[in-house]
């Protein structure tokens, strides 16, 4: 009886065994939910939804882009870092997500309690200037602000925001003192600084370039470590402050967990949808460069950004309050 009851488990043991490889080799057997942690309309939402017919295509499964605004992108992330690591729940975060490990205090570590999946893109912000400012060059701005303390200030989005980091360590590498004004989304800060409410600001490409194309606005520096083929006349900030870096990028992750082959594939779709003629034309209008790479140059990515606003936020002496 024994001898039957042994042989009975082993069999029950190896079909569950290939029941779950089968299982896995059918990823995926249902749709797919992609998060975006902002609301319709966002470079992250506008990448998802750009992505996911090819994915489609690729799976033979309906993808899902799953908008969850909400604390800075925290609510959306948090969804995502609870969720099951079976590949039915993704997310895509953009710069932001490496800003908030600084800027809140997070029931989840940005980095240890994901899985990186991919870098889709990056992009840089550009220092723009109302055109009645006497400033045409990051060294007449570096010049202007020693000379006059005080006296320039430089709208965000929002306190916290890239663009408002982006411009406290600008102060912080090179030693000038200007006002940062604070409005609430990129919308009212274009406005803010077309209107010549304020002076500057270190704003995202894409609602920035066509004012700067059509000499609304001045842009003199971009924050990339390499000029921007969508502006190729611009300097990088580096360029006149060596070092000087801060990169806006898109990136796809899940759960912590989530198994290999799952992100193996995740990983070379996307990649082969990055390379294809339409989206990276798109990109390129849209002053974006495409990423790709492996899981751990993104990861490598993430860590670095968590390092480096955990410092500004700590020198500058930046507070979020609720």
């Amino acid at each position: 009886m024994s001898k039957l009851v042994h042989c009975v488990a082993i069999a029950f043991a190896l079909s569950f065994t290939a029941a779950a490889v089968h299982a896995q080799e059918k990823y995926p057997a249902k749709p797919i939910r992609v998060l975006t942690p902002f609301a319709p309309g966002g470079g992250s939402d506008i990448l998802a939804r750009l992505i996911a017919p090819h994915i489609y295509e690729a799976f033979g499964q309906p993808i899902i882009v799953d908008n969850r605004p909400g604390g800075g992108g925290t609510l959306g992330a948090g969804i995502v870092v609870r969720s099951d690591p079976d590949g039915y729940t993704l997310i895509v975060v953009s710069g932001s997500y490496g800003a908030n490990a600084a800027l809140h205090d997070l029931p989840y570590d940005s980095v240890t309690d994901i899985t990186p999946i991919i870098l889709i893109g990056t992009t840089g912000l550009l220092v723009t200037m109302h055109p009645t400012v006497p400033i045409r060059t990051i060294k007449e701005l570096i010049a202007y602000a020693k000379a006059n303390p005080g006296k320039l200030n430089f709208g965000s989005a929002g306190t916290g925001g890239l663009g408002h980091l982006a411009g406290e360590l600008f102060k912080l590498d090179t030693g000038v003192v200007f006002t940062h004004v604070p409005y609430k989304g990129t919308g009212p800060v274009m406005n803010a600084l077309l209107s010549a409410e304020v002076d500057s600001s270190f704003s995202s490409l894409v609602p920035a370039m066509p004012h700067v194309k059509a000499g609304r606005l001045r842009a003199i520096g971009l924050t990339t470590p390499k000029r921007s083929r969508a502006l190729p006349d611009v300097p990088t900030i580096g360029e006149t402050v060596p070092g000087f870096e801060v990169v806006h990028w898109y990136g796809l992750w899940g759960p912590k967990g989530l198994p290999k082959d799952i992100v193996t594939r995740w990983n070379l779709e996307v990649a082969k949808v990055l390379k294809t003629d339409a989206v990276n034309k798109w990109l390129e209008q849209e002053g974006l460069e495409p990423a790709g790479g492996p899981p751990e140059e993104f990861r490598d990515r993430i860590r670095s950004d968590v390092e480096k606003w955990k410092r500004v936020v700590k020198e500058a002496h930046i507070v979020i309050t609720r």
